[in-house]
């Protein structure tokens, strides 16, 4: 290509100011160009992302310029990631315990992102190992209980054996995939078994470092035949503030599903007549689980409300 003339790529890296484009046409051999991003981007307030489409040019030096980035359809703030189209929830079922309230905070979050959630429960080697049997199998039935009945997919792994880890491989073909989940739960084992040779710092090393050890780290997009994966490991701090109190109901899939049912337009889904979820909770087609967590979640939001 000669310089000047403009080519589109995918940025799967950002580093101390440079952005590196994987060009369209080379996506097959992986060389990427280092380019600068335009001042432009600056005044108009856009910062170029890991995963943004763009427009580049090429400089005398064989480095390049980013022109123009073309438009997203997700954004992620943490980790911050453009175009992400898949969302790989990783809890495992013991060692730390399920927990099925944070679970429903996370796909909360990304249900208001725009993002397709995938369930992963992962450590299910662990339940050989003595005694946990009971509690791994019953947060699985659980899961598998609940959530499948509202349509999320759910995969079951254990990266020391290998189990599963194909079936999660062949579901991240042909998307951008970020994964998240709580401290210890794996992530990064189980982005090592799904990508050799990626070598993520696994949590024997960072758990003795405490909280905030990735902050430094920068986002890869890492290709893994035939689709991306985010080499970070995916955000585990959640709060509400991106989230308006209306926006909540809508990230609870059943309840959005049920919403223009109610005799209500907006309708909180707590304690008003007619209520088509409070009905659905009653009859046992909602979880409680999840409808408790929905009312947790409003209050939290509320009282950070007040705060500010």
């Amino acid at each position: 290509m000669s310089s000047n003339s403009e080519a589109k790529g995918r940025i799967v890296k950002a580093l101390s100011g440079y952005y590196y484009v994987l060009p369209q046409e080379a996506e097959s051999s992986g060389q990427t160009v280092q380019c600068r991003a335009r001042g432009v981007f600056k005044k108009r307030g856009l910062t170029p992302l890991v995963g943004d489409d763009v427009v580049y040019t090429l400089t005398e030096n064989g480095e390049g310029t980013v022109e123009e980035l073309l438009p997203r359809f997700s954004e992620l703030i943490r980790p911050p990631v453009a175009n992400v189209d898949l969302a790989i929830l990783v809890f495992s079922v013991t060692e730390p315990s399920l927990n099925l309230q944070l679970l429903d905070k996370f796909l909360v979050h990304i249900e208001h992102a725009g993002i397709e959630p995938v369930l992963c429960l992962s450590k299910q080697d662990l339940e050989q190992d003595g005694g946990e049997t009971e509690e791994a199998a019953v947060a699985i039935e659980a899961v598998n209980r609940i959530y499948t009945a509202i349509g999320y997919e759910v995969y079951g792994t254990s990266s020391r054996q290998g189990v599963g880890v194909e079936a999660l491989h062949d579901r991240l073909k042909g998307h951008v995939a970020v994964f998240a989940g709580q401290s210890g739960v794996g992530k990064s084992s189980l982005l090592n078994a799904l990508v050799p040779g990626l070598d993520l710092e696994t949590n024997a090393i960072s758990n003795r470092l405490g909280r905030g050890k990735h902050t430094t780290r920068h986002v890869e997009l890492v290709e893994i035949g035939g689709g991306y994966v985010a080499d970070t490991p995916g955000f585990s701090q959640l709060d509400f503030t991106e989230l308006g109190i209306e926006d909540l109901g809508y990230c609870f899939r059943e309840m959005r599903e049920l919403a223009p049912d109610c005799k209500f337009r907006a309708c909180t889904h707590v304690h008003e007549p007619g209520c088509a979820v409070l009905k659905a909770v009653e009859e046992g087609t909602i979880a409680p689980s999840r409808h408790q967590n929905y009312l947790t979640f409003m209050t939290e939001m509320k009282e950070r409300k007040r705060r500010y």
